[in-house]
C-alpha cells in the first residue's frame, strides 16, 4: 500500500495535472518529475504487505498517509485527503470524496503514488515474472487470478485476501494442477458473485496485493 503527500507551489505550476486513473504511465510517469522537481515538498510512504494483513487494508492505507505526511520535510496547516476517511493526525485534516478529480494537490499526490506502486510492480515482475504483476498491477483481473489459481500465492500475496487465503485452508497443492485450476476459477467466480450482495470486505474486492495510492497538503494533498 502506498500513499504520498505533496504541497504544491502556487509560483512554479504543474500543467496537466488530473485523476492518475485517467493518465497513461507514460504521462503519469513524465507529472511525477516534475511534481517532484517543483512542490514545496512532497513525500512517498508504504505500508507493508505484513502490516495489511495484521491490521486490515483500511487501516494500512490509513497508516501509510500518516506515514506520508509525517515524511514531509514542512509541516502542513491542513491536509486535504481522498475519500471519506482521515488517517490520525497532528494537524487538522479535511476528507474530500473523489478529491483526485477535483483538488490539484491530491492529484499530484495520487501520481506520486501511483508510479511508486507501479515501479514496485515492476521489481515484482523481475521477482517473480510468472504472475504478471508488471501487466496487473496486484489487482484481481482474471490473468492473475489465474496465475495464482495454476501456481498458488507467492510471498507477497497478502494472506487476508479471500482468494488468497483459500490456499491456506486446505491442501489445494494435492490435487493435479489442471484440476486445482478448475477449482480455483469456480471459487473465484463465486466469490465474485457472493460480493455483489456485500460490495467490500475491506477493500477486498479492490487490491490482491495491497498496492494502492493517497494526495496535497497545505493544500496539502493525501493519496492512496
Amino acid at each position: 500500500m502506498y500513499a504520498a503527500a505533496v504541497i504544491l507551489d502556487p509560483a512554479r505550476r504543474v500543467n496537466g495535472l488530473a485523476d492518475s486513473k485517467v493518465l497513461t504511465p507514460g504521462r503519469r510517469e513524465v507529472l511525477a518529475g516534475r511534481i517532484k522537481e517543483r512542490a514545496v515538498a512532497w513525500a512517498v510512504a508504504q505500508a507493508s504487505v505484513e502490516e495489511i494483513d495484521r491490521i486490515n487494508i483500511l487501516r494500512a492505507s490509513l497508516l501509510a498517509m500518516r506515514r506520508a505526511v509525517e515524511a514531509l520535510k514542512i509541516e502542513p496547516h491542513e491536509v486535504w485527503v481522498d475519500g471519506q476517511i482521515c488517517p490520525d493526525l497532528p494537524c487538522p485534516a479535511r476528507a474530500i470524496v473523489d478529491g483526485d478529480a477535483s483538488h490539484k494537490p491530491i492529484c499530484a499526490a495520487s501520481i506520486l503514488a501511483k508510479t511508486a506502486r507501479d515501479a514496485e510492480m515492476r521489481e515484482l515482475h523481475r521477482r517473480f515474472p510468472q504472475y504478471g504483476f508488471d501487466q496487473h498491477k496486484g489487482y484481481a483481473t482474471a490473468e492473475h487470478l489465474e496465475a495464482v489459481g495454476r501456481l498458488g500465492p507467492c510471498e507477497i500475496h497478502r494472506r487476508s485476501f479471500r482468494a488468497v487465503a483459500v490456499f491456506f485452508q486446505g491442501n489445494l497443492f494435492s490435487m493435479a494442477e489442471s484440476l486445482r485450476s478448475r477449482g480455483y476459477r469456480l471459487y473465484c467466480e463465486a466469490m465474485k458473485l457472493s460480493s455483489m450482495t456485500k460490495r467490500l470486505d475491506d477493500f477486498d474486492d479492490f487490491v490482491l496485493l495491497g498496492f494502492g495510492e493517497f494526495g496535497d497538503l497545505n493544500n496539502k494533498g493525501v493519496k492512496s
